[in-house]
């Protein structure tokens, strides 16, 4: 099974490949932009940090493009394209650094705030956060909360990474209630070892393909990664379809079909596996419902 039918996303694949007015936004390192794979004429840069690649061994580069390829890559690509004709707009948050043996650098709350403040004002409807705090803690972060709700109010989803520490607990991200915190998933159908696990995950959370993922290399060829960063992706870009085949549908509105609560609260610190063609069917009947009405 691909990491793409085991959440059920090739059958809503097959409806669209996303809107250009549908902006996703990638908080990341820089992308190979010229990458010949990638819809490069629906991706966009934004803020100070270098806007494409000048390394193409950093860490910081590969991880970036890699997302990118779950995301936008040509359809037919060696990476999972699920919206290439969505806008991706990638706001780098991690510099490049010469060995992509080195795991990625590190980003300042007060950082992550900025990108995505930047991020609202630029009118990403769904942003992909390719970061976690590095260990639980109960601190709390007031100019990243302040991001965070100010997403809420303007409807604008944020997806993030669990976290690969093996660790149980919460952060200043996964804690947010307006977080859709993502935890990688093993083609056993179970989560990864790897994955940070937490309450809050468990309540709002998504599982994710984590495992055996196949996406871009900005030095050529396909290449094979495992993690929550790309679990995320693939949340991500399933959200970005819903929005692309229901235009009209809110924030909550996906929120509430993609969560596959049923209604029932929550209770263990593992989160469901996506499910987006069930998320797709839950959706049209709430739109369908809201237009009769």
């Amino acid at each position: 099974m691909t990491p793409l039918e085991m959440v059920r996303l090739p059958p809503l694949m097959a409806l669209t490949s996303g809107r250009a007015d549908v902006v996703v936004g990638l908080l990341d390192g820089p992308v190979l932009l010229d990458h010949p794979e990638l819809a490069s004429e629906h991706i966009r840069t934004l803020g100070d940090v270098n806007r494409t690649c000048t390394q193409t061994s950093s860490s910081a580069c590969q991880h970036a493009t890699f997302v990118a390829g779950i995301l936008s890559a040509r359809r037919g690509s060696s990476a999972p394209a699920i919206c290439p004709d969505c806008t991706l707009l990638v706001r780098p948050i991690f510099a490049e650094t010469l060995d992509a043996r080195q795991p990625l650098p590190s980003v300042t709350p007060q950082q992550l705030a900025t990108a995505i403040h930047e991020s609202i004002r630029a009118g990403v409807r769904v942003l992909n956060v390719s970061a976690a705090v590095a260990q639980p803690s109960t601190k709390d972060e007031p100019e990243l909360r302040d991001a965070l709700d100010d997403a809420a109010g303007r409807g604008m989803i944020v997806v993030a990474a669990a976290g690969n520490q093996r660790t149980v607990g919460g952060s200043a991200i996964t804690r947010h209630p307006w977080i859709i915190p993502v935890v990688g998933y093993g083609t056993d159908g179970r989560p990864m070892a790897k994955s940070n696990l937490g309450s809050s995950i468990g309540r709002r959370g998504l599982g994710g393909p984590g495992e055996d993922v196949t996406s871009l290399s900005p030095e050529g060829g396909p290449r094979t990664l495992e993690g929550t960063s790309f679990a995320a992706a693939f949340v991500t870009g399933a959200i970005a379809l819903l929005w692309s085949v229901s235009p009209a549908a809110t924030a909550i509105d996906i929120k509430c079909a993609v969560s596959n609560s049923q209604g029932q609260r929550r209770t263990s610190i593992t989160p469901p596996l996506l499910d987006a063609w069930r998320t797709y069917s839950a959706l049209s009947k709430t739109q369908s419902r809201e237009v009769t009405a």
